[in-house]
């Protein structure tokens, strides 16, 4: 299929609803995440229900609930057009400059994303349980650990995770997924509210990943793999700071946002 057919599949009003709805299940994904971040701040772990604080973690939550799988599987859907969606908009952006490869970049990292959280909601809606993520990253980075090598290459992993979680930070912050969007004739007011929830929760989210992969450097210079489990344990290890209590809440106020300007984003987001 060629470019030109690529980007009149990208168009096509079908196509576009489904993967407008994939970018809502996303912005439902962090609201989730929010909210078990507020349960793990007022201290409702392990006790109350909570498990892992992060997105399978929410998608498991959410799958115990009665109707659960159904709404598990359409998000699985969603998020799968909203692969197809970010990666016919990497490959056929007419992008040359430098700013337009980042955007390119952005698109293909999004597509990235929302097929692991695809693949995460459809196998909890499969009966499959959150831990097993936790224990396929365990395997790794304990296997990595235990190779002569595999303790640099576990930091630089680390390193990695840290650059893009301020990258996420810088291209919400310098408002740059506001190239990405298209308000016609929207108010201008509606167009400021949607910039500022983005910068509150690209930031929000940048920082929690950031956070993440200071964890997995600390892992590999303890030879300690179970400290490097992703978002659970950034958020778990934040909440156990002094006043980690207020700082949560302010990851969950961040995330919030970041949800609902998703929300708005599957609204207003251009197709190229």
């Amino acid at each position: 299929m060629s470019k030109s057919n690529h980007r009149e599949v990208a168009r096509s009003a079908p196509f576009q609803l489904a993967a407008r709805v994939g970018l809502v299940a996303y912005g439902v994904v962090h609201l989730l995440v929010a909210w078990v971040c507020v349960q793990v701040a007022l201290g409702d772990v392990d006790g109350g229900g909570v498990g892992k604080a992060d997105k399978t973690g929410a998608l498991q939550n959410l799958a115990e609930n009665p109707g659960g799988g159904f709404v598990l599987w359409l998000i699985a859907v969603g998020l799968g057009f909203a692969v197809l969606w970010q990666l016919l908009e990497a490959c056929t952006g007419a992008r040359n400059s430098r700013k337009d490869k980042l955007l390119r970049a952005m698109n293909f990292g999004e597509a990235v994303l929302f097929g692991y959280l695809a693949y995460s909601a459809a196998k909890l809606a499969n009966g499959a349980s959150a831990a097993s993520t936790d224990q396929a990253q365990l395997g790794l980075i304990g296997s990595l650990l235990g190779k002569e090598w595999g303790k640099p290459v576990v930091i630089v992993i680390g390193l990695a995770i840290v650059v893009a979680g301020l990258f996420i930070a810088h291209h919400g912050w310098s408002r740059r997924f506001h190239e990405e969007q298209d308000f016609g004739t929207a108010s201008r007011s509606t167009e400021r509210v949607v910039i500022r929830l983005g910068q509150v929760g690209y930031v929000a989210l940048g920082g929690v990943y950031a956070g993440a992969g200071v964890l997995v450097i600390v892992a590999a210079v303890q030879s300690q793999p179970q400290k490097a489990t992703g978002l659970d344990v950034a958020l778990k290890t934040l909440a156990a700071q002094p006043y980690g209590t207020v700082l949560l809440l302010a990851v969950a106020v961040g995330l919030a946002a970041f949800a609902i300007f998703t929300f708005f984003d599957a609204r207003f987001r251009k197709v190229h």
